[in-house]
C-alpha cells in the first residue's frame, strides 16, 4: 500500500510526562505500518478550557504509513489504552494523549474521525510543533501554512466554544476599508453587522474641528453605544455576527483626543464598562497603508475628516500595530496592504471560509 505522510499531536499531563510521551513514541514506531521520522520539542502548557490537573507537556511527531486513516486511529487508541490512558469527560487529565492532526491533504469527515484535526489552528503549541518539523507545510482546508496560521495566535492556545456569541471584529485605520469589508463578511456569512455609530456621533464635527471641550463627550458617546451594541446580554450564543470595529480601540483614540483630566474620568467609565462587553473570538486587521486610506478618506468626502493628515494616520497606524502586537483575546486575520480587495466577491468568501474555521458556524 502507498505510504503516506501523516501528523500526531502527543500530550500528557499525568505521572511522568515526558517518559509517558518518549513511550507513545516508541509504541507508534514499533507498529507495523508505522515508521516515526521525526519529533518535535517538547512544549509545557496550562490546560485548556476548564481542565482539571496540572500543565501539559505536548510534542508533534511526523510519520510515514502505510495504514489507512481510521486503521491508523484505531491503533493510536490501542497505544492511549496501552499507557493507561483513562476515558470519561472532556478535559479530564490523561497518560497521553494522541491526536490525528494531518493525514497526507486528506480531509476526512466520519463518526469517528476529522481531519484534519478541527482545532489544531487554534493551538500555538501544535503550531509550535508543526512549525519546527513542517513551517511550510500547508493546512488543507485553510490552504494557509503552518507558519501563517501560528502566527495567527500571537502564541495563545484557544478552543472554539459554541456556547459564546460567535463575534467577529474587523479592525484597522480609519478609511481602511473596515465598513464595507464587515458588510461583505456578514452577507457571506449570513449573519448581522453592528456599525460602529460613527456619523450619528453629535460631537464628531466639533472634536474634528478643534473644540476640545467636546472630546470627552464624543469618546464617551462612542463608548455608551459600543457597550449597548457588544453587551454580553444583547448578543445571541452560537450566533455569529460582525462588527466594523475592535472594542479595544477605545483607548487609542481617548489617549489622542483627551486631556489629562479627561482621560481620568474617561478611563474609570472605560474600566467599568469593559467586563460587559463581549470579546471577539476573532479579529480580522485590515492593514492598509496611512496614504491610501488618506485618499479614500478624501474621495469619501466626509467634511469634518479633511482636515486629517497623513502624519496622524501614520501614528495612528502605530498604535494598532502595538495594540495587536500584544492581543492575547482572540487569533487574528492580518489582510495586508495591497493583498485583499473588499469589494472582490471571491476574496470575501474567501476570507469567510477562513472566519468559519475560527467559529462554531464552521
Amino acid at each position: 500500500m502507498q505510504s503516506t505522510k501523516a501528523y500526531i499531536g502527543l500530550g500528557s499531563n499525568l505521572g511522568d510526562r515526558a517518559d509517558f510521551i518518549d513511550k507513545a513514541v516508541s509504541h507508534l514506531n514499533n507498529t507495523d505500518g508505522i515508521e516515526v521520522t521525526s519529533v518535535s520539542d517538547i512544549i509545557e502548557t496550562q490546560p485548556l478550557g476548564d481542565g482539571p490537573g496540572g500543565d501539559y507537556l505536548n510534542a508533534v511527531t511526523r510519520i510515514q504509513t502505510s495504514l489507512a486513516a481510521e486503521k491508523l486511529h484505531a491503533r493510536m487508541i490501542a497505544v492511549e489504552d496501552a499507557l493507561g490512558r483513562t476515558r470519561g469527560r472532556k478535559w479530564m487529565p490523561r497518560t497521553i494523549d494522541l491526536d490525528l492532526l494531518l493525514y497526507g491533504d486528506n480531509i476526512i469527515e466520519t463518526e469517528h474521525l476529522k481531519v484534519p484535526h478541527r482545532e489544531m489552528h487554534l493551538r500555538s503549541f501544535v503550531l509550535k510543533g508543526m512549525c519546527k518539523l513542517d513551517a511550510d507545510l500547508h493546512h488543507p482546508v485553510l490552504k494557509q501554512s503552518m507558519r501563517q496560521l501560528a502566527g495567527r495566535l500571537n502564541g495563545e492556545n484557544f478552543i472554539c466554544d459554541g456556547q459564546r456569541p460567535q463575534l467577529v471584529s474587523v479592525a484597522g485605520l480609519i478609511g481602511a476599508g473596515k465598513t464595507t469589508l464587515a458588510g461583505g463578511l456578514a452577507k457571506e456569512v449570513g449573519c448581522e453587522m453592528l456599525a460602529e455609530a460613527y456619523d450619528e456621533n453629535p460631537y464628531l464635527a466639533d472634536v474634528y474641528a478643534g473644540r476640545s471641550e467636546f472630546a470627552l463627550d464624543s469618546q464617551l458617546y462612542f463608548l455608551n453605544s459600543r457597550v449597548a451594541q457588544l453587551k454580553k446580554d444583547s448578543l445571541k450564543p452560537g450566533r455569529a455576527v460582525v462588527t466594523d470595529y475592535v472594542f479595544d480601540k477605545e483607548m487609542i483614540y481617548a489617549a489622542r483626543t483627551l486631556d489629562e483630566q479627561q482621560l481620568v474620568l474617561y478611563k474609570e467609565r472605560n474600566t467599568a464598562a469593559a467586563p460587559l462587553v463581549e470579546k471577539p473570538v476573532l479579529v480580522v486587521y485590515l492593514q492598509a497603508s496611512a496614504a491610501e486610506c488618506l485618499e479614500r478618506i478624501h474621495r469619501r468626502n466626509r467634511p469634518y475628516e479633511q482636515k486629517i493628515e497623513l502624519k496622524e494616520l501614520e501614528s495612528l497606524a502605530g498604535d494598532y500595530e502595538k495594540l495587536f502586537a500584544g492581543w492575547r483575546t482572540s487569533p487574528v486575520i492580518r489582510l495586508g496592504p495591497g493583498d485583499f480587495n473588499c469589494l472582490d466577491k471571491d476574496e470575501v468568501k474567501w476570507l469567510a471560509n477562513q472566519v468559519s474555521c475560527y467559529t462554531s458556524t464552521g
